[in-house]
């Protein structure tokens, strides 16, 4: 937070500065939003955004909650942009920024420290400015490992080259960039940026790229079981229509990565589920491991797919933006696109690929809203059925992000079937805990969809103060807490053994008691508690009946309760161990 908080209001714009450069530069890019938390060394940036027609400044109580409603932000405009002061901001950020790296979504991190007369007297007394660590490198130097290109605008001269270099990094590679501004360089004067900025041109080897189209080829008309496995990628660098083509003019069947879940429309093509390993629907996880030829397009692979990579490594195809593989064969200088085109032109002309003799997975039928449901208690997978039920019924999925935390509803919800594109955010792959409630201040303001958030309580207790945002600015966003009391998701993976009947759950796993409605009425937002089924089902009709207006609800289920997915991928993982 800054030593000094009141900001003077810009006078009448006379010239065009570093600052606007940078701003222009974004908007050209399609952001209007920068969310910040103010401080005194960046306040001549920030001068020059509240002066700048077109992209609003969008005020966060703490530097993380701005950090990941600007990468909520950039999920759905393609880029974000978080306004944080030196040292105090910057560090309080990071943990947003490395999951913008983790899973490629090009945040752009705008910062000040000490000018250049400041310099000076540092140099000449040694003298350790607010803020600051003595090393006055130190914030460029660890955001260097979670950017594609981290500047310090130290001269006029120098420092639109290095906005567009940095710029041009992060719309290329689709991962943040760090702009640091001695303080004094943000307000100086330059001239205006000249033309647009295009991502770098990444052209595939032509040999290897037939090598790798040719051995590609050959292991999927091979096959008895090939599948196609999408990965967030294919939605970062804008290739869903093309591998809907792909999908298309193969005729094989496709499933989404967690993270990459709502990537494509999930009512298109040949959808066979969200796989998660053992976390999947029963069917889907059974397809995968039956398959022989695993077509992973733009896919990151986690430690949520290890099942795959150490039993079936040599049977998948992984094509994405770091690596080029058939097998244990690995090819050099292909690129995404260009094989997922030189594929559908294959496909186009051949129609190698289908395979109708080969039986689907079955899934899952949409759960209904029977008095049968809605007498049953909270759980997990309840508390799922309602909720799907209701938007199906209401028709309301068109219109509705959901947004879910690295919490035991994360797998759950991969289970859930027929969400639109672009629909589903999940911090599936860098797990950070709270992310959810941060992000949908960003979601909120990138789409017109309304924004259904599920959190975990221990997650929630760590960025709650983002209902302020929400409320400030009125968003349509309703968050709903899981409410069981403890760190469920780090008691299963430490001992699931906890949620048996008798089970106890490690001390350091129990979390302290909230208020949760007299939370919401703090900040200034209705609040509903739910016990059951039925008073989640009569909530949501209240809350559909309050459009445009955000809540807060708290689902009491069993401290107990274990989400089914959950269950099922952890058992597995214990049989595997007692049979080493």
């Amino acid at each position: 937070m800054s030593k000094n908080n009141a900001l003077v209001q810009p006078a009448t714009k006379t010239k065009f500065t570093v600052a606007d450069y940078l701003l222009t530069r974004l908007q050209q890019l399609g952001l209007d939003k920068v969310f910040q938390v103010p401080g005194d060394y960046v306040a001549e940036f920030m001068d020059a955004l509240e002066a700048f027609d077109g992209i609003d400044a969008v005020g966060d109580v703490n530097e993380l909650g701005a950090g990941y409603a600007a990468d909520g932000y950039a999920r759905y405009k393609g880029i974000g942009a978080v306004s944080v002061q030196f040292g105090v901001g910057t560090f309080s950020a990071l943990n947003a920024i490395a999951g913008a790296w983790v899973e490629r979504n090009p945040v752009v991190v705008i910062t000040a420290s000490p000018t250049t007369a400041n310099r000076v007297t540092i140099e000449q007394t040694g003298v350790l400015f607010h803020h600051s660590t003595g090393r006055l490198g130190a914030d460029r130097n660890v955001y260097s490992n979670v950017t594609v290109a981290a500047e310090i605008l130290s001269h006029v001269d120098q420092a639109p080259q290095q906005i567009d270099h940095a710029l041009t990094q992060a719309i290329t590679h689709r991962r943040p960039i760090y702009l640091e501004a001695w303080q004094d360089v943000w307000g100086m004067e330059c001239e205006p940026p000249q033309g647009t900025l295009t991502p770098l041109s990444q052209g595939s080897q032509k040999e290897s790229l037939e090598a790798m189209i040719n051995m590609a080829i050959e292991k999927i008309k091979s096959a008895k079981k090939p599948v196609v496995l999408v990965g967030v990628e294919i939605a970062r660098f804008g290739l869903q229509e093309k591998v809907l083509n792909l999908l298309e003019a193969s005729g094989l069947p496709y499933a989404t990565t967690t993270l990459g879940k709502t990537t494509l429309d999930e009512n298109a093509g040949t959808f066979i589920g969200t796989y998660a390993g053992a976390a999947s629907n029963p069917g889907t996880n059974d397809y995968f491991s039956e398959s022989d030829a695993i077509l992973a397009l733009g896919v990151i692979f986690t430690d949520d797919y290890l099942d795959i990579l150490e039993n079936q490594f040599a049977d998948i195809i992984a094509m994405d933006a770091e690596q080029a593989r058939v097998g244990y064969q690995h090819y050099h200088n292909v690129q995404l696109p260009d094989f997922i085109r030189t594929l559908t032109e294959y496909c186009e002309q051949s129609c190698a690929f289908p395979r109708n003799d080969i039986p689907l997975p079955v899934l899952p039928a949409m759960p209904e809203l029977t008095p049968e449901l809605l007498a049953q208690p909270l759980g997990y997978k309840s508390f799922f059925d309602v909720l799907w039920g209701w938007l199906v019924r209401e028709r309301l999925l068109p219109v509705t992000n959901l947004i879910l935390g690295e919490s035991s509803s994360l797998y759950q919800a991969a289970r859930l079937v027929g969400l639109p594109q672009d629909s589903f955010v999940g911090d599936a792959a860098w797990g950070s805990l709270g992310h959810e409630t941060g992000c949908v201040t960003g979601t909120s303001m990138a789409s017109d969809k309304r924004s259904l958030v599920v959190a975990g309580d221990g997650g929630f207790m760590m960025m709650c103060q983002s209902l302020s945002t929400i409320t400030r600015n009125q968003l349509d966003a309703v968050v709903f807490v899981m409410s069981n009391g403890v760190y469920a998701i780090e008691q299963s993976f430490v001992d699931v053994c906890a949620f048996t009947p008798h089970g106890e759950f490690a001390p350091f796993d129990i979390l302290p008691k909230w208020d949760y409605l007299s939370l919401a009425t703090a900040y200034n937002m209705p609040g509903y508690q739910v016990k059951n089924c039925e008073e989640l089902y009569r909530t949501l009709q209240i809350v559909q009946s309050q459009p445009e207006q955000s809540a807060l609800v708290e689902v009491l289920i069993p401290e107990h309760d274990l989400a089914p997915a959950l269950e099922d991928l952890l058992t597995k993982c214990w049989l595997q161990w007692l049979l080493q």
